[in-house]
């Protein structure tokens, strides 16, 4: 996971942060260690936290960012995360604890 986010952060700091900045919406298509790295740099999430964080497969999840690229919570987010996952929020938590529950 640490070199995934040393990646990640280079990446962010390169490529995807001034074309936010730029006001241009960004799409991101990544495996789950990528996307981990993702939030834990956007809502500060702690390493002991990220390593519960069951993130559902194939379930869009939209953060909106100030001017300063950091992100505003939306009212209808799931856990530490400030960014809401798009669909049926029911079905989404049940996606979610059916991650969770792949790993016991």
């Amino acid at each position: 996971m640490k070199l995934t986010e040393a990646r990640f952060g280079v990446y962010w700091d390169e490529t995807i942060a001034p074309m936010v900045k730029s006001g241009k919406k960004v799409l991101i298509a990544a495996h789950g260690n990528s996307l981990r790295a993702l939030v834990k740099k956007l809502d500060n999430i702690s390493e002991e936290e990220i390593t519960g964080l069951n993130i559902p497969t194939g379930v869009p999840l939209v953060y909106e960012l100030n001017d300063d690229l950091n992100p505003i919570k939306h009212a209808d987010s799931i856990g530490p995360l400030s960014g809401v996952y798009l669909g049926n929020q029911e079905a989404i938590r049940a996606r979610i604890e059916g991650v969770k529950n792949q790993t016991k």
